[in-house]
């Protein structure tokens, strides 16, 4: 595993954005491994009340390019990444990868996401989670599946996992904040928003650890946050009726001439 020296020349202008609540027990573990890739780390602690607050300040005392953003109650995953992505894109990154902090996703990835980018630069690269072979309950494969299916009908892509946490964002052309909700469907926001302004949307394989169902800590609330994915999705029909598909159909023509 290289060490703190050794971030690779795709590092640079890319900065990670980690949102977090209540995971005291994983969040230190997460934000020094993704360190050894990218230097500039900000976390945004979404309210946590637990040991949240003194793991980040050993993470300071041990790391300088680590920021903190706390917001004093809990707002939800969606109003965290928009914090993060707003304070990297104010302090000029041209990239942000975020990660979540449960330890679901494995740093080790990070070169995975970064040479994609380097690839195709100003992409929205996301993980695309192997769920065959882990511990994923059949509900979790079932709303990825179902999510995947509304991605492509309202932006006609094909994406293997819509949602993954485990992305990096183009900031200078990311479509989507001004308008992102505040919980787990903003991920997906992002993702329709983007596809819509004509960023390239884009999937990489990526290792997943799901825990045995006694040792994990999840904040998703099956019915409440279901149905709210839900109703972005029909919203999101409906703008893909009225703007998302006109607009890709506009860009092909302009292209063309």
């Amino acid at each position: 595993m290289p060490d703190t020296a050794s971030h690779t020349e795709s590092s640079a202008g890319v900065c990670a954005v980690i949102p977090t609540y209540c995971n005291a027990g994983t969040l230190e573990d997460i934000v020094l491994r993704v360190s050894r890739f990218i230097p500039d780390v900000i976390v945004v602690d979404d309210g946590s009340t637990d040991g949240t607050p003194r793991v980040l300040q050993r993470c300071r005392e041990r790391l300088e390019g680590l920021s903190v953003i706390r917001h004093e109650r809990n707002k939800g995953k969606g109003c965290a990444l928009r914090t993060g992505l707003r304070e990297a894109a104010g302090r000029g990154f041209r990239y942000a990868l975020t990660i979540d902090s449960d330890g679901q996703h494995y740093p080790e990835d990070i070169p995975l996401l970064l040479k994609e980018v380097e690839r195709c630069p100003d992409s929205l690269v996301t993980g695309v989670r192997t769920l065959e072979g882990t511990a994923a309950t059949g509900g979790s494969r079932f709303a990825n599946s179902f999510s995947n299916f509304w991605f492509r009908l309202q932006t006609g892509i094909s994406l293997g996992d819509t949602q993954c946490g485990y992305r990096v964002y183009p900031l200078r052309s990311l479509r989507g904040l001004g308008l992102i909700t505040s919980r787990y469907e903003a991920e997906l926001e992002l993702l329709v928003f983007s596809a819509w302004g004509g960023v390239r949307v884009t999937g990489v394989p990526i290792k997943v650890y799901y825990p045995p169902a006694d040792e994990r800590i999840s904040h998703f609330r099956p019915v409440y946050d279901f149905t709210r994915i839900s109703i972005l999705n029909t919203l999101l029909c409906a703008g893909a009726l009225l703007y998302g598909r006109p607009a890709g159909l506009l860009r092909k023509l302009k292209g063309r001439r």
